[in-house]
């Protein structure tokens, strides 16, 4: 049986979740009872809100990474659906989907759990990418065994790679150097050399095109010999979650459509300001029309 041709302009390949999140009034202090003021339930993690954010913008997506045969796997594979994200290269198993709880507080600041279980990545050979042909190819380093090589096929085949590195680990470590543009969060850079602007010099020697992002404060970027710095779009926070999620779909999504290097930072910037102004990651991926109102603000 011959295997369909998938094309798609960017590929997320990564870790998927089920997101529980409650609005608090306040962090709960030890042996502390507290009531919710709202509670929203969606699929989350960093690839697969990066792959519906890339479908909300207008391009075509496609997800790479596992969930489970259980609730939360089939209802987060019928919202990748809904959104219209290609999801047939998705392996199911018998282990649980992870799931992730969100507290939020009233200034938009949170605390995740997440709970995986006995769920592993994936071996290097879960996933046959033949078929599928990508613009741009977007990893959250939470797969590494289908990550690394696809990442080094890519650069041999001179398709760009984006990596969302939210934190140090076993995935991130092993794709900053193969990757294209690592855009970082600020807790990876300092994970990694204490502080921000050395450790963009240090990130700049690995990687063709590092960018630190720093929440409220904007980003900072290093091109080879250029470097600079990008505001942050003046937002009122109501939800941080998701943020870096949209932020990294949307630059994908800009490098697929050949934007310039300010339009790429600016299409990023705008995805990742307007996801803090609504409750919830998934919920709060900001639709076509929204995002190109403040994207153009700063063309």
């Amino acid at each position: 049986m011959t295997t369909k041709p998938i094309t798609v302009d960017v590929l997320c390949v990564g870790h998927a979740s089920y997101d529980l999140v409650y609005c608090v009034p306040h962090h709960p202090g030890e042996d502390e009872k507290i009531v919710a003021d709202s509670f929203i339930s969606c699929g989350g993690g960093p690839a697969a809100n990066a792959a519906v954010m890339v479908a909300k913008l207008g391009l075509k997506s496609a997800f790479v990474g596992y969930l489970g045969n259980d609730l939360y796997g089939e209802m987060h594979r019928q919202e990748l659906i809904d959104n219209k994200v290609v999801v047939d290269k998705i392996v199911r198993g018998s282990s649980p989907t992870p799931v992730s709880m969100v507290l939020v507080k009233p200034d938009g600041k949170r605390a995740l759990i997440n709970y995986k279980g006995e769920t592993k990545p994936l071996s290097e050979y879960a996933v046959d990418f033949s078929a599928i042909k990508a613009k741009v190819i977007l990893f959250d380093g939470h797969e590494p065994q289908i990550s690394v090589p696809l990442a080094k096929q890519a650069k041999a085949q001179s398709i760009a790679t984006v990596l969302d590195a939210g934190s140090v680990h076993e995935g991130t470590l092993a794709l900053m150097s193969i990757v294209d543009h690592l855009v970082c969060s600020e807790k990876f850079a300092v994970q990694l050399h204490g502080d921000n602007e050395s450790a963009l010099r240090k990130l700049a020697n690995d990687t063709a095109t590092a960018v630190i992002t720093l929440g409220e404060q904007g980003l900072i970027w290093q091109r080879e010999d250029n470097h600079g710095a990008l505001l942050a779009f003046p937002i009122v926070a109501v939800d941080t979650t998701g943020a870096g999620d949209a932020f990294h779909g949307a630059y994908a999504a800009a490098l697929a459509l050949g934007l310039s290097w300010n339009e790429v930072l600016a299409y990023a910037s705008a995805a990742g300001a307007l996801c803090c102004t609504k409750s919830g990651a998934r919920l709060g991926l900001p639709g076509y029309q929204e995002h190109l109102g403040l994207f153009e603000q700063r063309l």
